[in-house]
């Protein structure tokens, strides 16, 4: 049963025939704009919420854990997500405040990676946030919060059918790695 079950995995499709060309050499001088332009042509794509991430944190013993999440903007404070204080993230942030976004894009083989500090953005902002929600019916939550995970480190990943796929690293304040 294992044996036909790793034959399983191994025989699914990787990536779709048709990739998009990434040079890096090319790609804006600001991560951001770069993860902007991603995000259009993954909406342009077809790609089914393309602002889903995966959000990876761990609690004070370093056990860590990951689930779905959706961003909520990116500006000067970092990139925005939001949760329950008391959920498991949120008290996992509070012990560990550090985390890891990951956005994938099958449809285009790619996928970007963000990881660093986080920090809690003002009550205002996370009223405010709450209240945006599609389910908004008028009521507050005190437990809701907006935090901003503000990067150490972005990747874009670039899949390729020859394997050789394509990292591009920027380091604290935007600064290409390569």
């Amino acid at each position: 049963m294992s044996d036909a079950f790793r034959s399983l995995l191994r025989a699914l499709p990787d990536f779709p025939a048709d990739l998009p060309e990434f040079d890096p050499a090319t790609a804006p001088a600001d991560p951001v704009a770069l993860f902007k332009l991603w995000l259009a042509e993954a909406l342009n794509a077809g790609v089914l919420q393309p602002h889903a991430c995966s959000l990876a944190t761990a609690d004070g013993s370093g056990q860590p854990s990951a689930r779905m999440l959706i961003l909520k903007n990116i500006d000067d404070d970092g990139w925005h997500f939001a949760t329950s204080r008391t959920s498991r993230k949120g008290r996992e942030l509070s012990v560990n405040p550090s985390a890891a976004l990951n956005f994938y894009w099958p449809e285009q083989g790619r996928q970007v990676r963000v990881a660093g500090p986080v920090v809690q953005l003002s009550p205002e902002a996370s009223a405010a946030d709450w209240q945006a929600r599609p389910a908004a019916d008028g009521s507050d939550n005190p437990d809701w919060q907006l935090y901003a995970l503000r990067p150490r480190e972005i990747e874009f990943w670039q899949a390729r059918h020859d394997r050789d796929h394509i990292r591009h690293r920027y380091g604290p304040d935007g600064i290409p790695l390569g």
